[in-house]
């Protein structure tokens, strides 16, 4: 069955830098997208950025735009979150998602619908 996994989760300072990681195994498909959500305690969960089937396909939302790069190892089925310049208000448990893709349209389309997800991996920003 799909298998979908974090890491790479931390306790960092403001300004530091993180980098997320996306297993994803167990699956058939040609075309892929992974979405980066995450969820703070009190607050509804957020999509963060998504990649479709090729690197050009990706989205961020304002909130993160410039700070984080989301890129993938297409040979190991791994999606990648890079996090710069972390503020207090990032922290959260930070959750990947997966689902097949289409292989064209943007991977946006895919925030709210992909099926398969991991368990999640908490990101600590504090001073």
């Amino acid at each position: 069955q799909v298998q979908v996994v974090e890491s790479g989760g931390g306790s960092v300072q403001p300004g530091e830098s993180l980098r997320l990681s996306c297993a994803t195994s167990g699956f058939t498909w040609e075309y892929y997208v992974v979405v980066w959500f995450r969820q703070a305690p009190g607050k509804e969960r957020e999509g963060l950025s998504c990649i479709g089937s090729r690197d050009v396909n990706t989205y961020y939302s304002d909130s993160v735009k410039g700070r984080f790069t989301i890129s993938r190892d297409n040979t190991n089925n791994t999606v990648f979150l890079q996090m710069n310049s972390l503020k207090p208000e990032d922290t959260a448990v930070y959750y990947c998602a997966t689902d097949r893709h289409n292989g064209y349209s943007p991977c946006y389309y895919n925030m709210h619908t992909v099926g398969y997800w991991g368990k999640g991996t908490q990101v600590t920003v504090s001073s």
